[in-house]
């Protein structure tokens, strides 16, 4: 209770009652709103998954077998996480639930870096994603044309390479096609 009495809410009662046009999460207990994407952070996430959606979720010029997500909503002890884009095997997850979240940790998540989301994207969220055992994970920067590719080491990020400007890119786990990353910043 607070110091008049009144019974306060938790993050999740908060999270429940946020507006429709800001993205909320909880992070290890902390409620984090963010505004919607501006257009080149939105730009650079949407070209991305479509370029990642034809080959790896529906078999179109690549291996298939993935699902590729924009902005799914994960629920994971007690943690509610958006990431921009993310991808599960489907040899893990064979069907899309059913609920209005995903209750599996994906096996690869991108997130794309704004100024007002860089920190807990870098300081919060990623060090979460590996602890709960996230595979892959990306960091795209549109304002300074980057891909950062980690793999997990036992909870720890590794950084595998950082690409940057209008490089042509074959990245795990999707190294199976070459992404130009010129289309992110156009």
């Amino acid at each position: 209770m607070s110091s008049s009495g009144v019974k306060e809410k938790t993050a999740y009662e908060k999270w429940l009652e946020l507006p429709e046009n800001v993205v909320g999460e909880i992070i290890m207990g902390d409620l984090h709103v963010s505004p919607r994407p501006a257009p080149k952070h939105a730009r650079a996430s949407s070209i991305l998954g479509g370029t990642l959606t034809g080959p790896f979720d529906q078999g179109n010029g690549g291996p298939g077998g993935w699902w590729i997500l924009d902005e799914p909503e994960i629920h994971l002890e007690n943690n509610i996480m958006v990431p921009d884009i993310a991808g599960w095997r489907r040899e893990r997850m064979p069907q899309i639930p059913d609920e209005a979240f995903f209750s599996l940790i994906p096996d690869w998540a991108c997130e794309v870096l704004s100024p007002g989301t860089a920190i807990l994207d870098r300081a919060r969220k990623m060090p979460l994603y590996a602890q709960l055992g996230l595979k892959h994970f990306w960091l795209v920067d549109p304002l300074a044309r980057t891909l950062e590719v980690y793999e997990n080491d036992h909870a720890r990020w590794a950084l595998v390479h950082t690409y940057v400007n209008d490089d042509k890119v074959r990245a795990v786990p999707f190294d199976a096609i070459e992404i130009d990353l010129s289309a992110l910043w156009s």
